[in-house]
């Protein structure tokens, strides 16, 4: 993830597990560099996540049972650990996708309002 200037953004605390678990359940089994840039593409280049945030994020991910790796050949005939959700993943994404939402909202409102 960069923090340069210009309009990149930095993820905030909390939502890289998020972001990294709604991208394997829409998108199946990726290795870690279709995911990073799956998720650079998505938000129109504003993200940027590098190794050293993203792979601390998998192994955090799949220790906590919520992907589960597998090793495998990638199109240009590398190997790789394909990362895919689990089920308790898919329960903790939904969970997590709620709080957020509401977090969100809040924020949004208190900043509609002036507060």
């Amino acid at each position: 993830m960069t923090s340069e200037a210009g309009d990149r953004m930095a993820v905030l605390q909390g939502t890289l597990d998020l972001i990294v678990l709604r991208t394997l359940k829409s998108m199946g089994p990726q290795h870690a560099y279709a995911i990073s840039t799956r998720i650079q593409q998505f938000s129109e280049d504003l993200l940027h996540l590098n190794q050293g945030t993203l792979y601390p994020a998998l192994v955090r991910l799949e220790q906590q049972g919520r992907i589960k790796g597998t090793w495998g050949t990638t199109e240009s005939n590398r190997e790789a650990k394909f990362y895919a959700i689990t089920k308790a993943g898919e329960k903790a994404l939904a969970e997590e996708t709620l709080r957020w939402r509401r977090m969100s909202g809040l924020v949004d409102k208190l900043l509609s309002e002036g507060a």
